[in-house]
């Protein structure tokens, strides 16, 4: 009977305002983080099977199109930060009425900015592309791959938007088996689409719509069987006014940050495009190693943001500092680790993108610079979700415009031009990465300056304020 409770708390919502700290955050992370592993599968095993059946300048393509999705994706990510901030914090108040408003005003926000994004999205794709300047054959494929992407975007607003909800809720767990079903939806279209009828990289993107189509209405339906927490009929499911105002404000921060990252990633694959398609491929190879590494800071800013958030709904907020310290222990680990696989088989995950052998020694060189970065990432991560949690989004937002626009750009393209060599007559790759770790190292010392001084109390009630 006592191994029946177990499962069933695992697999239910958690409410991390109670029991230990570590012991709630490691059951919300563990299936967070499987699920942020299952997420990666979609582009990674999407670029392995177009570098492998397709060829370099296939994968360049897909590399150069994923930029551009993310700028363009950035209103689903503002609506999900916002979404899921409030959930948490109305779920720790266990609020009930007001946390059936937010989800209600939620799924009319996914449905309106996903139809718009579609039309946006397809339409601009050509233009969009040009932008960045890759050579014509990339170019191509490329807009192909977006187009597609863009007519299923429905499909990927619906899962990340309600999976940001569920997990602001408490629940990781069925997020995760929806993921998972859907990266084995994914891997196995991709192999049809592409080696059994030959639809070359227009497969790959139909695999990926249909598979995210089908997590994300998985995540709906579950949210509409979740009526012991949540009412959803035709009074909540119509927008709230002031709910989706304070919906929007929170999540804006988040999704401007997001732009600026891809706004960034951008210029800099404009930078990287001018240096050849073998600089391309490695890239796009380094870049989808690089979404495993980072897999374990989102997953704990996430738990952060669940954990800080509900337990200030709760007016825990003396919960708060030990939850902190028990979530750095466990992003710091789990990066170490991490990042020691890369050092020792970075070959061999390069070689499963491409057989090239110009392109898996720039991508292993760049796996090299970036390696202590996912560490000191990790705990920018953590204390960046702490202050979203508490309602304060702003500061991560100015952190990121610091280090990205300010720091990493410029140097991107200042030790690419000073790098020019025989070998490298345009530059050499190792400043593209070289601007990232450092970037990164900047960001984590300004994270940990702001959260020791405490500024990102500001938005908590008097009371709570002076009690953390």
């Amino acid at each position: 009977m006592s191994a029946m409770t177990n499962i069933r708390q695992f697999f239910g919502v958690q409410d991390m305002t109670v029991g230990r700290p570590m012991t709630k955050l490691i059951q919300f992370s563990v299936p967070l983080l499987i699920g942020n592993l299952a997420q990666q599968l979609y582009n990674t095993v999407d670029s392995i099977i177009v570098g492998k059946y397709i060829g370099d300048t296939a994968l360049a393509a897909v590399g150069t199109a994923g930029p551009i999705l993310n700028l363009l994706l950035v209103l689903f990510m503002g609506i999900a930060t916002g979404a899921s901030i409030l959930s948490s914090q109305y779920f720790g108040a266990k609020d009930r009425e007001k946390l059936s408003r937010v989800v209600g005003s939620t799924i009319i926000l996914t449905a309106a900015s996903g139809l718009l994004m579609m039309a946006v999205g397809y339409f601009c794709s050509p233009f969009l592309i040009s932008l960045v300047a890759p050579p014509e054959d990339v170019a191509a494929g490329a807009i192909i791959y977006l187009q597609i992407i863009f007519i299923g975007v429905l499909g990927s607003a619906a899962y990340n938007i309600f999976a940001g909800v569920l997990r602001g809720m408490g629940d990781s767990v069925y997020p995760l088996f929806y993921l998972i079903l859907a990266s084995l939806i994914n891997v196995v279209l991709d192999i049809l689409f592409v080696s059994r009828f030959r639809m070359g990289i227009a497969g790959v993107a139909w695999a990926t719509i249909i598979a995210q189509a089908v997590s994300g209405t998985l995540c709906l339906i579950r949210l509409c069987g979740m009526k012991h927490l949540i009412d959803l009929n035709r009074k909540t499911l119509v927008p709230d006014g002031p709910l989706t105002k304070q919906l929007c404000l929170l999540g804006l921060p988040a999704g401007i940050t997001q732009a600026i990252f891809s706004m960034s990633s951008i210029v800099v694959q404009s930078l990287t495009n001018s240096l050849g398609t073998a600089v391309i491929a490695a890239n796009v190879a380094v870049m989808r190693v690089d979404g495993f590494a980072m897999m374990p800071n989102f997953t704990f800013g996430t738990a952060s943001t669940t954990y800080v958030g509900q337990n200030i709904g709760a007016k825990r907020v003396d919960r708060i500092h030990q939850g902190m310290k028990d979530l750095l222990k466990l992003a710091l680990g789990v990066s170490t680790v991490l990042v020691l696989c890369i050092l020792l088989f970075g070959h061999i995950l390069i070689g499963m993108f491409t057989e090239t052998p110009d392109v898996i020694n720039i991508g292993l060189r760049g796996l090299h610079w970036l390696a202590l970065g996912y560490i000191v990432f990790s705990v920018s991560q953590v204390l960046q979700g702490a202050m979203r949690g508490a309602g304060e989004t702003m500061i991560p937002m100015w952190i990121s415009i610091i280090t990205t626009i300010l720091i990493r750009m410029p140097l991107a393209y200042l030790l690419v031009w000073f790098s020019r060599s025989e070998t490298w007559p345009k530059g050499s790759p190792d400043g593209l990465f070289a601007s990232m770790l450092i970037s990164w190292v900047l960001g984590m010392l300004m994270s940990v300056f702001t959260y020791m001084r405490g500024s990102w109390k500001r938005k908590l009630p008097p009371d709570l304020r002076t009690m953390l």
